[in-house]
């Protein structure tokens, strides 16, 4: 069978472009549905009477399973046929979504975020796999780029659209809106993998991989932690920031979507920017590992500069600016990470290596918003949040100049 992720022919042409849109277009929506809470919780909060600590609970527990779940989704990628369990990821998610406009209290709603965490954790353990068999290493900046800009472009389409139908009518049809929309990307997915899809859910692969020799290689812990550094700030951005402009700052709704969609759509414009230069100079003979991990540790700092900034600015203008930092220092960041993991894993354990590094990365989406929740609670304002959170990023920035070993492809 041609082109399967189970052979090392990269595909060409056409079927790779409308791959890469695909899977760019499935993060997008994975981040409208995960951030669609954020935009709804000014209304949301009071409608289920949550308090600050509550939300932060809800928020969490979509990372419960998300995280632990990409180590075995991941596995599920290398084994079986990453397009059919790729599709089954994203049905579930799209009805998690949907039945969360029906959520009446904490209990279902902290139940249909962990059931949107089992779905989603599909997305960069399969993106990856994908990739790494079917795109060289001149285009692996741009295809990362593509779900990188994607991963921004989703909070931003999330705000702008989720905000839109919050402001006309009720929160509970952000939900229903986003879930079915998702449900349809299923059609033309189904349609473009046909050629490359196993006809059945198996997958017959040489060598199986041993999930236990992948978690022996000190290299992807290493690349774990990096990755929990480098999602600490984003992901206290995703979830506080909109609560923040209205509770705290004052901002109308559709100034706060106005200010959050702006750091979004930098973040999304500047990944595809970085992620075409970046293939330019290893097409013209730079070495990929270093320019990678240069970028990323440019990023952290421009996002710990920015996050402890935000928390400081007196006018609309200084925060919009520091928004545009934000967002750019984030793409830097989000470009590269699960390249570097695909240069340390290669083709046969991509699956496997992103779901492990994505885990570990990810717990910092359980731990941010309860101790963010926490911190606001117990000590009466943000401050402590923002600091927390620019400390974690400049943190991150050290541990990728320093800790990460030279990048180059492991024998699994």
């Amino acid at each position: 069978m041609a082109d399967t992720p189970h052979n090392s022919h990269h595909a060409t042409g056409t079927r790779l472009t409308w791959l890469v849109l695909l899977l760019a277009l499935s993060i997008l929506l994975n981040y409208v549905d995960r951030g669609a809470l954020g935009i709804v919780a000014p209304k949301m909060k009071d409608a289920l009477n949550l308090s600050a600590s509550e939300f932060g609970f809800a928020a969490s527990a979509f990372f419960w399973t998300y995280a632990p779940l990409c180590l075995v989704i991941g596995w599920l990628c290398d084994r079986f046929c990453v397009y059919r369990v790729f599709a089954l990821g994203v049905a579930i998610w799209a009805v998690c979504t949907f039945l969360t406009g029906f959520v009446g209290g904490l209990a279902g709603l902290v139940m249909l975020r962990i059931g949107l965490g089992i779905g989603e954790a599909v997305a960069f353990p399969g993106s990856s796999k994908i990739f790494a068999a079917q795109v060289p290493p001149h285009k692996r900046g741009i295809a990362n780029a593509s779900v990188a800009a994607a991963l921004a472009f989703g909070p931003a389409v999330g705000a702008l659209a989720g905000g839109t139908i919050l402001a006309l009518g009720d929160w509970r049809a952000v939900f229903w809106v986003f879930g079915l929309v998702t449900l349809v990307w299923l059609v033309p997915w189904r349609l473009v993998t046909g050629p490359v899809r196993s006809p059945t859910f198996s997958h017959p692969t040489a060598g199986r991989l041993d999930l236990g020799k992948l978690l022996r290689i000190r290299s992807l812990w290493l690349m774990g932690i990096a990755h929990f550094l480098s999602n600490y700030g984003f992901y206290f951005l995703l979830t506080w920031l909109p609560l923040w402009l209205v509770q705290t700052k004052g901002y109308s709704i559709p100034e706060m979507t106005a200010l959050t969609t702006l750091g979004f759509v930098v973040q999304g414009v500047a990944a595809l920017g970085i992620g075409h230069w970046s293939d330019a100079q290893v097409a013209a003979g730079a070495d990929e590992g270093p320019l990678r991990r240069k970028l990323i540790v440019a990023g952290q700092v421009a996002v710990a500069v920015a996050i402890g900034g935000i928390f400081l600015a007196q006018n609309a203008w200084q925060l919009a600016a520091l928004l545009v930092l934000a967002g750019v220092g984030i793409s830097q960041v989000s470009t590269n990470i699960f390249a570097i993991g695909q240069i340390f894993s290669g083709p046969q354990a991509a699956g496997g290596w992103i779901g492990i590094q994505n885990a570990i990365g990810n717990v910092s989406g359980i731990i941010s918003p309860i101790v963010t929740g926490i911190l606001i609670d117990q000590l009466g304002g943000y401050g402590w949040g923002f600091a927390l959170a620019a400390g974690v990023c400049a943190a991150g920035a050290l541990w990728w100049w320093k800790m990460i070993p030279p990048i180059k492809q492991i024998e699994v």
